[in-house]
């Protein structure tokens, strides 16, 4: 960032205060225009605001400043950076129905507004328990478990625009039950089910091309959840040689192997996460045991803090989802899962910076798992 210090402006002799007779401008706009001292703190939208207003949603927790006919949220959070790779639609991609028969579709939320999903498009392979990343314009589909086997496809669609997803490259190698996160500048997959499964790799989301090895997990691990803040990516849990509690963390703008984070609350392997720029909430999951049993706690992090997860919650009900965690950067949602003798259509939601257990959002148009979710903008 570059910083100009002024301690002193005066006209071009040096007497006086300058005059500028043609204005100022800033970002094009006339300085004239701007009202940078209008502020409110309310739960609903001011009245009339001029450009440039400060609003203070008390409902959401969110500061927005008013610009070109609209209030646009300023997000910042400890370690991270403005929330781009998020937005207001959710997308979710894939799955296994109940017949355990690969899909291709994708469906979409708006994930501030409960209801029922509604059809978006295809992907270009049907498949499951792939991974999935966004930068709030494109959304990325990668890897999973088809018909046929394991894919290195990945898949990308523009979120504002229903339809068909399109081939962006492919991962360096045929996998599945890896976990996403992002910068919304590079995408990174960790912990894929193929040997050695500490994996990562990375992609640049806006330009299209293959993945690229980035570094490795500090465990082998498959079935992790994983969370970003702008600057850290996590991973947490997984199984390897044993199921896993522990937590990795990467600097996502700097290749490298990952050092640890913390522990979970519990040993288990595919649990979703989602996150927004403060925090890593992580949900649902099979914990360690013969026989294994299903997990319906909801933990959470800080994400530029390393420690150890505190209890955030409960889901509705007991399922595992294999990474179907998206987010508004207020709300997460988790869609689907497996309640270890069937499918659920279930959607819940959870609001990131309050913890409590999971409400009810809504339906998917049908009973899945395996499915994984992005966030970006509707517009």
């Amino acid at each position: 960032m570059t910083q100009i210090k002024v301690d002193t402006v005066t006209n071009a002799a040096g007497t006086g205060n300058p005059d500028f007779a043609d204005g100022l401008t800033y970002e094009g706009s006339a300085t004239s225009t701007l009202n940078l001292c209008q502020y409110t703190s309310s739960a609903s939208e001011p009245s009339s605001p001029s450009n440039g207003a400060l609003w203070y949603d008390t409902e959401n927790s969110v500061t927005k400043i008013y610009a070109d006919g609209a209030w646009n949220e300023l997000a910042a959070g400890s370690g991270g950076s403005s929330a781009v790779w998020y937005g207001d639609r959710g997308v979710i991609g894939g799955g296994s129905n109940n017949s355990a028969t690969r899909q291709s579709a994708m469906e979409y939320i708006a994930i501030a507004t409960t209801g029922n999903s509604t059809s978006f498009g295809n992907l270009t392979t049907a498949r499951f328990r792939l991974a999935s990343v966004s930068d709030g314009t494109y959304g990325l589909w990668a890897g999973g478990l088809s018909s046929s086997g394991d894919v290195n496809t990945i898949d990308y669609v523009t979120v504002a625009t229903i339809g068909n997803a399109s081939d962006f490259g492919d991962l360096t190698a045929a996998y599945k039950d890896h976990a996403g996160c992002s910068d919304g500048i590079y995408g990174l997959f960790g912990g894929p089910s193929v040997t050695p499964k500490n994996v990562i790799e990375y992609i640049t989301i806006a330009t299209a091309g293959n993945g690229a090895d980035f570094g490795d997990l500090t465990v082998e691990r498959t079935g992790a959840g994983s969370a970003a803040d702008g600057t850290y990516g996590v991973w947490v849990c997984g199984q390897g040689s044993s199921y896993e509690n522990t937590m990795d963390y990467v600097t996502i703008q700097t290749t490298g192997n990952a050092t640890d984070f913390g522990d979970a609350t519990v040993s288990a392997k595919y649990r979703s996460g989602t996150s927004d720029t403060t925090y890593g909430v992580f949900a649902g999951g099979v914990l360690a045991g013969s026989p294994s049993s299903i997990y319906n706690v909801i933990d959470y992090i800080t994400i530029a803090t390393t420690g150890n997860a505190t209890d955030f919650g409960d889901l509705t009900n007991q399922i595992y989802s294999y990474g179907s965690g998206a987010s508004d950067a207020t709300y997460g949602v988790f869609a689907g899962g497996y309640t270890g003798t069937t499918r659920v259509n279930v959607i819940q939601y959870i609001t990131i910076a309050s913890p409590s257990n999971a409400t009810d959002f809504g339906d998917l148009s049908q009973a899945l798992n395996g499915t994984s979710a992005v966030g970006g903008s509707s517009s």
